[in-house]
């Protein structure tokens, strides 16, 4: 059974970069908003007569922490189909969505014994976020988690702070970001590169992917020809 519609209140937005915000969302119908990291919610927005054309559905970019308040991550389409646009030309502080949720079975593995390759591009990032916030609020122990970040330029990198912080709280985590379209003191290229590189000996690993179509399609089938098993790849898909 799909959880119910609901009301929620846009409290605070953040121009996070200079294509993407960030909305804290207040859900004032339910106390404690129950989820799991890494899934996500699906809004209705007023963009299209059909109701199914005008759902939207975002990751949940914060860790639950038993509130009612949760934060989604949007990045602006250009040329997309009217989600993004609406919520960047209408929607403000004290804006009223309508949503639902939680959904998806993209969340934070229970699996301790492999090492786990968290493979993003842009917003993409959100789930992975809400992930390793719950593992450093929690202080899990045991995990191993690389997280390879590809963007543009180093004014995309959104969350770059806090991933840098959370190498410092996460004893077996590595926030590894890359650029493709400038150089700075990090990586450079594209994400590929950096897991088939921390991947040579085949050791055994988890692949999560989220971002753009072509960069999960190509990551997925690049794992596969390193000889892991389908069974080792989970996909969460933008656009």
């Amino acid at each position: 059974m799909l959880p119910n519609w609901q009301k929620g209140i846009v409290t605070r937005i953040e121009q996070a970069t200079h294509n993407t915000r960030r909305l804290w969302v207040t859900l004032p119908e339910t106390e404690s908003f129950m989820f799991k990291p890494g899934q996500f919610v699906t809004l209705d927005l007023p963009i299209h007569e059909q109701r199914n054309k005008r759902w939207r559905s975002y990751s949940i970019a914060s860790a639950p922490d038993g509130s009612n308040e949760i934060e989604l991550a949007i990045v602006h389409m250009e040329g997309g189909t009217g989600g993004s646009k609406y919520i960047f030309e209408n929607i403000k502080e004290g804006s009223e969505l309508t949503l639902r949720g939680p959904h998806g079975i993209f969340v934070l593995p229970e699996d301790k014994e492999k090492e786990h390759f968290f493979i993003c591009t842009g917003t993409g990032i959100a789930p992975f976020r809400s992930m390793l916030h719950y593992i450093a609020h929690y202080k899990l122990e045991g995990y191993k988690v690389n997280m390879v970040f590809g963007t543009r330029t180093q004014s995309d990198l959104l969350y770059y702070d806090e991933m840098r912080q959370l190498e410092t709280q996460i004893p077996g985590f590595r926030y590894l970001p890359t650029l493709s379209r400038e150089q700075w003191q990090g990586s450079t290229g594209y994400v590929h590169d950096i897991y088939e590189q921390l991947c040579s000996q085949r050791q055994p690993a988890s692949f999560m992917l989220c971002g753009w179509r072509d960069m999960v399609d190509e990551a997925r089938e690049r794992i596969l020809k390193m000889g892991y098993d389908k069974k080792d790849v989970h996909i969460e898909i933008y656009g």
